[in-house]
């Protein structure tokens, strides 16, 4: 086969694959939308259909003959269909090894298993969606050994998420910042906190989708090419770089809770539409990583987000939406609100400073569910005595604690730790990128267009071109997580007087 043949081949190949993908995005968007409530029957029966398809192109013996011959052909290839077919052959390797049954029985797992566990959380019930739980920890051990069986079963599933990481990276990794944050937060704890009462001040719905319009509108998202819905967990769906979903959830007695979800959904948004032309419809679409993805979603909501000079810009037009509930506040108290420093139950409205806990709570149950030395039976009880043991809370029920977080029905074990990279890898950007420009003159200003583009070249537009670990180091040069320590020392210090 001549190589232009090959190469015709494979993008005929890539167009498929993402066609597969896009149906299935569409149909999980509408799941969890505006689909009525017991329909997941019907999905589940058209995602397996499609898994399985997916699964027969992808895995066809002629599949891998055409990656093979154009890996060795690699050297007449530039650097993008280089890159594309090093991707595809690995993760036609990882396919190939999974059963298509298998393949297809998960995908009609999970859909269920989503539906299942939105049940379960509404009427706090964990024993409603513990069979499901258990099915799902099965799978992924299993699944594990098809993905590398020479590593740690938990390893591989973590090298899905970020490659390159693995539990003794993390270890020292959780370890190095809890050395340096347990110590600030029992200090902030010993200190006066500022009184937040006012964001629980009832906010009708329509004033903060407006106000989720106009964050939107600050952030650079072109709503042409961004929409944003309302689901019970908020979440960001890419089918390309020209259409991103962004989703959120209202709470008419917390404004902070649907603000800051739309900024982190925001920024993993604007990851995914500043992604180049020339990797779309190809393995390489998309965000390389999530801890990199991550990296961008809590630089916009908490880097930017829960700045004093972004909220003094954007307060106007809060104070304009929600007069009666904001007229008798200032922008320098909404900050120090915003930025409270408590432990809580909830993860996504955790403080920055708190954050990584919640994080590390769920790795370690994962390593252990994974590692067969933690039950499904035990988890709640488990969660509860470490949320007690980390955080120093007690969890009231079972909706506030180990069923407040979707991806577990998604079968997203391995991904919780790339919140807590993310955020460090963040800390760093923003430290080289103070030392390239002035960040927070334009962002006073309420101008973003300079952070965006200084992101969108170190980090945004090479989509999955480049390793992760490269990714990194082209935004943060040598990785180092007493970065992230010592910005939240100084940002808390500063906040508390310390």
């Amino acid at each position: 086969m001549e190589l232009n043949e090959a190469l015709a081949k494979l993008a005929e190949l890539e167009k498929k694959l993402y066609a597969y993908q896009a149906a299935d995005s569409a149909l999980y968007l509408d799941g969890t939308t505006v689909a009525p409530k017991d329909t997941a029957q019907g999905r589940g029966v058209a995602l397996g259909v499609l898994a399985g398809e997916r699964h027969r192109l992808f895995s066809a013996p002629e599949t891998g003959t055409l990656l093979d011959l154009l890996w060795e052909k690699r050297e007449e290839l530039d650097q993008l269909r280089r890159r594309e077919v090093e991707e595809l052959r690995r993760s036609y390797a990882q396919l190939t090894r999974i059963p298509a049954d298998e393949y297809m029985e998960y995908a009609m797992l999970t859909n269920e298993a989503g539906d299942v566990w939105h049940r379960a959380k509404e009427q706090d019930d964990f024993q409603l969606f513990r069979p499901l739980l258990e099915k799902l920890v099965a799978f992924n051990i299993k699944f594990a050994g098809y993905y590398d069986p020479s590593k740690a079963p938990y390893d591989a599933l973590l090298n899905e998420y970020e490659r390159g990481v693995d539990m003794e990276y993390l270890d020292k990794f959780f370890a190095t910042l809890r050395e340096r944050i347990v110590p600030l937060i029992h200090a902030v704890g010993e200190k006066e906190q500022p009184d937040g009462s006012f964001l629980e001040r009832h906010c009708p719905l329509e004033a903060q989708r407006k106000f989720s319009d106009y964050l939107m509108e600050v952030l650079g998202l072109d709503r042409a090419h961004c929409t944003i819905g309302e689901t019970e967990h908020p979440y960001t769906l890419e089918f390309n770089n020209k259409d991103v979903r962004i989703t959120t959830h209202y709470d008419e007695g917390n404004l902070a809770s649907s603000m800051y979800s739309v900024i982190h959904e925001g920024g993993h948004a604007k990851y995914e539409l500043g992604i180049c032309d020339e990797v779309q419809y190809t393995s390489l679409a998309g965000g390389v990583s999530m801890g990199v993805h991550e990296s961008q979603s809590r630089f916009y909501e908490n880097l930017i987000g829960r700045s004093l000079p972004f909220i003094q810009a954007i307060f106007p037009k809060m104070r304009e939406l929600f007069p009666e509930q904001l007229g008798d506040v200032t922008a320098e108290q909404f900050y120090r609100a915003v930025n409270k420093a408590q432990p809580s139950l909830i993860r996504t409205e955790a403080d920055e400073l708190t954050y990584c806990l919640h994080v590390m709570v769920r790795y370690e149950i994962e390593k252990r569910l994974i590692g067969g030395t933690l039950k499904v039976k035990d988890v709640p009880e488990t969660w509860n005595r470490l949320y007690k043991e980390y955080l120093g809370v007690d969890v009231p029920d079972d909706r506030r604690g180990c069923l407040q977080d979707s991806h577990w029905s998604g079968g997203a074990f391995g991904y919780f730790p790339s919140y807590a990279l993310g955020s460090a890898y963040g800390a760093q950007m923003l430290k080289n990128m103070e030392g390239d420009m002035d960040v927070w003159g334009p962002v006073s200003r309420g101008d973003l267009s300079a952070v965006s583009e200084w992101l969108r070249e170190k980090v945004h537009k090479f989509g999955g071109l480049l390793e992760p670990a490269d990714v990194v180091k082209n935004a943060c040069g040598v990785f180092d997580p007493t970065v992230f320590a010592d910005y939240l020392e100084r940002k808390y210090s500063a906040l508390y007087g310390l």
